[in-house]
């Protein structure tokens, strides 16, 4: 299909095919993230108090025991909120800098500066991402790691604003760059070259010969393989972010020195693994979903750019008499 088609009334590369990605990506993010709070209350905790909490299993009985139900799905509101709008700008932004970025270099070297752009789109659009994120992180850290804090996102957001301000709000934004643009860098990339292998060298197929189960089921596939290979790379700074905002350390060199240069790597991470694949699965599953139920190809790959790149130089060489052009989708 042709980037100058329609797709049931959306045509891609507008601003409503950016819109309805923005809101794909806002439903995935945070309905999946809500869905796993129990496994991210755990996380921090064992990020926090390492001493405490041991294993998954020990650990998430012992939530249960000292706080009940509610423990466990403490900062729920904080995750629907945050990850929802960080959600929104990941997945909307990428797919417009993408374009941005594949019309810079040209339809004829997209396909060799793929990987810069895969990288470039995505960091681009992170780092708006997390400025959504950040002062709701803010918030659910400290109500997940500290009991006594607050309930939730109702009153914790006015104790984190009153003692701190905008600071304080903001305080964790380079941790949580450091953190979130590596995962991010490497997670779209790698993505989007699972999609490309999974086609061409597992089903041999192109994706218009494959039905809608089957790319949803590369979407799960590469989606595992995506966010795996993103929480290893972002480990550290994870661990970082947590002790920042439990005042663990006040400083990024003093966090690093506290946790020690093994455990960075090493702290809660089965249990990231545990959460962020099937968690970063879902949350593929669920943007690709809602982008075909209403019409719109399924993530992955740069045809429908080189499409709409080559469209564009053939609607201009044909109007080189000096008249107005109108790229209209018809």
């Amino acid at each position: 299909m042709s980037a100058s088609s329609r797709q049931d009334g959306i045509k891609l590369f507008t601003s409503k095919y950016y819109a309805s990605c923005a809101a794909g990506g806002m439903l995935s993010a945070a309905s999946c993230h809500v869905l796993f709070t129990p496994l991210d209350v755990l996380k921090v905790n064992m990020q926090v108090h390492p001493g405490k909490y041991h294993s998954v299993l020990g650990g998430l009985h012992l939530l249960w025991r000292e706080h009940g139900l509610s423990g466990l799905w403490k900062g729920w509101s904080g995750k629907l909120f945050g990850y929802g709008a960080q959600g929104a700008c990941k997945f909307g932004f990428y797919e417009y800098f993408k374009k941005i970025y594949c019309d810079a270099v040209g339809p004829d070297n997209v396909k060799q500066y793929k990987t810069l752009i895969y990288l470039a789109g995505s960091a681009s659009a992170q780092i708006i991402a997390d400025v959504a994120l950040c002062p709701f992180e803010a918030v659910k850290v400290k109500v997940q790691a500290q009991p006594l804090f607050a309930r939730g996102l109702r009153d914790g957001f006015p104790r984190v604003y009153s003692s701190g301000g905008i600071q304080g709000l903001y305080r964790g934004i380079l941790p949580l760059w450091s953190r979130n643009l590596p995962f991010s860098m490497i997670m779209f990339s790698s993505f989007e070259h699972s999609v490309d292998f999974l086609y061409h060298h597992v089903l041999h197929k192109q994706r218009s010969d494959c039905s809608k189960p089957v790319q949803l089921g590369v979407t799960c596939t590469a989606g595992y393989m995506a966010g795996t290979i993103g929480c290893l790379v972002s480990n550290p700074a994870d661990n970082v972010v947590s002790s920042l905002y439990n005042n663990k350390s006040q400083s990024l060199l003093q966090a690093v020195k506290s946790i020690g240069f093994p455990g960075l790597f090493t702290r809660s991470l089965p249990l990231r693994i545990m959460l962020v694949g099937p968690l970063v699965t879902l949350q593929w599953f669920a943007y690709d979903s809602i982008k075909v139920l209403i019409g719109l190809p399924t993530s992955g790959g740069l045809d429908h750019h080189i499409s709409s790149a080559l469209t564009a130089n053939n609607v201009c060489s044909d109007n080189e008499d000096g008249s107005s052009v109108e790229l209209a989708f018809v």
